[in-house]
C-alpha cells in the first residue's frame, strides 16, 4: 500500500474492537497508516476514556468528539448540557475536531427541533474552540448546510459523503472537505465514483467509518482502519490518478483539516501499542 495513508474517520474506541484492538492497530500500522481520526461519543464516559488510552498507545491517532444526532433527544430542555459534555470530552482527549455532529432525518431517532438545537450548540462550540467539525447528514443536507452557513466561520468535513453533485458543490462552497468511505468500492456505487472525479483533489479525504461499511473485498465483515487502502485504490482508479500521488495529497488535506503539524509521522509509526 502506498504511504502516507490516512483514515480520516473511524470508531476505534467502539466495543466491537475490545477483543483485539491492539491487533487492529498493529494491522493499521503494517498497512502504512500514518494518521487516523477516532470519533468518540462525548456523552459516553467509558468510550472517551478508551479513546484517551488508544491515543496514548498509538500517537498517530487523534480524536474528535461530540454528541451524535441520534442521541440528541436525550437533551431536550437541556441543550447546554450537550455542549458542556462535548467541551469536557474535547479537553480530555485534546480533540482536533468536534464531531460527528449534524442531522439525521432517515432514522429520525430524535425530533428534528432538538436535533437542530444540539447541532447548533455544538457548531457554536467548535467555532469558539477554533476546531473543525465532522458532519453527519442523512436526508437532511439543506437544513445541515443552512445551520453551518448561519454559524459563520466554521470549517470541517462532510463525513461518508454519498450526496449529489449539487450537494458536493454546496459543501465545497462552505469551504468543507468531502470524505469518501468504503461505499465507493461497492459495485452499484457508480454514481459516487462519478462524483469522485468531480471533487477537487485539495478537498478530498478518505475514511473507513470502522467498524461499519467495510469496503470490497471485505464487505460484510467488521471494518478496520487497515482497509482504508481499498477505498484509496478505487478512488485513484476513478480519478485516473497515481495512488501514491493521491495518498500524498489526501495526507496533506488531513493535516490542513486537523491543523496537525507535518513531519512527525515516521516517529509515530515506530511507536508500539501498549
Amino acid at each position: 500500500m502506498p504511504g502516507p495513508v490516512v483514515d480520516s474517520h473511524c470508531h476505534l474506541a467502539d466495543p466491537a474492537f475490545d477483543p483485539d484492538r491492539d491487533a487492529v492497530i498493529a494491522r493499521a500500522r503494517e498497512a502504512g497508516l500514518v494518521r487516523a481520526l477516532c470519533i468518540l461519543a462525548s456523552d459516553d464516559a467509558a468510550e472517551v476514556e478508551r479513546g484517551a488510552a488508544i491515543q496514548a498507545a498509538w500517537p498517530a491517532l487523534r480524536c474528535a468528539t461530540a454528541i451524535h444526532p441520534h442521541r440528541a433527544g436525550e437533551y431536550a430542555g437541556r441543550v447546554p448540557d450537550a455542549a458542556g459534555l462535548t467541551r469536557a470530552a474535547a479537553a480530555r482527549v485534546g480533540a482536533v475536531a468536534i464531531g460527528e455532529i449534524g442531522l439525521d432525518y432517515h432514522y429520525d431517532f430524535a425530533p428534528k427541533p432538538i436535533q437542530h438545537e444540539v447541532f447548533t450548540a455544538q457548531v457554536a462550540l467548535a467555532v469558539e474552540l477554533g476546531r473543525p467539525v465532522v458532519i453527519h447528514t442523512r436526508e437532511a443536507f439543506d437544513d445541515t448546510a443552512a445551520i453551518l452557513r448561519a454559524a459563520g466561520g466554521v470549517r470541517g468535513v462532510m463525513h461518508c459523503f454519498t450526496g449529489t453533485v449539487d450537494e458536493a458543490r454546496a459543501s465545497l462552497d462552505l469551504g468543507f472537505y468531502v470524505s469518501l468511505a468504503g461505499i465507493l468500492t461497492f459495485p452499484r456505487a457508480g454514481n459516487l465514483r462519478d462524483l469522485a472525479r468531480f471533487l477537487p483533489a485539495d478537498r478530498l479525504l478518505v475514511e473507513t467509518d470502522a467498524p461499519y461499511l467495510a469496503p470490497v473485498p471485505h464487505r460484510g465483515k467488521r471494518n478496520e482502519p487497515a482497509w482504508v487502502g481499498e477505498t484509496l485504490r478505487v478512488l485513484a482508479e476513478a480519478r485516473g490518478a497515481r495512488q501514491d500521488d493521491l495518498a500524498e495529497r489526501i495526507h496533506a488535506n488531513f493535516l490542513a483539516f486537523t491543523g496537525l503539524p507535518p513531519g512527525i509521522e515516521s516517529d509515530e509509526i515506530g511507536s508500539s501499542p501498549r
